[in-house]
């Protein structure tokens, strides 16, 4: 599967962004598809994941109540709507797949995927 993140911007805080992740190949590649971003000098952290079949959903705390995630089975793609955003949440933001789900909260830890798209730049401004 070939994942395609796209939607970071720069926005001041307080702000909205909503990032894309257009996924191709086999539906069957992606059961799992997560958000990690990445802060300078820090290290990769799960934003977001959601679960293809069942639309089960996680969040990191940091995170919850201000960020949803959803899929759009007809075009491929997963979201991630941020609302209220935090100059802390500036990073680049990662969309990763595998192809078999996890169980629960453990879809946050990055040693599960291998197929990454590119990053997408989310810079907030205080």
């Amino acid at each position: 599967v070939q994942l395609q993140a796209s939607g970071g911007g720069l926005v001041q805080a307080g702000g909205s962004l909503r990032l894309s992740c257009a996924a191709s190949g086999s539906s069957l590649d992606y059961q799992l598809i997560a958000w990690f971003r990445q802060a300078p000098g820090k290290e990769r952290e799960g934003v977001s994941c959601i679960s293809r079949g069942t639309g089960t959903t996680y969040f990191t705390d940091s995170v919850r109540g201000r960020f949803t995630i959803s899929r759009d089975g007809a075009k491929n793609t997963v979201y991630l709507q941020m609302n209220r955003l935090k100059p802390e949440d500036t990073a680049v933001y990662f969309c990763a797949a595998r192809a078999v789900r996890v169980p629960g909260r453990t879809c946050l830890n990055s040693m599960h995927f291998v197929n990454w798209g590119q990053g997408t730049q989310v810079t907030v401004s205080s």
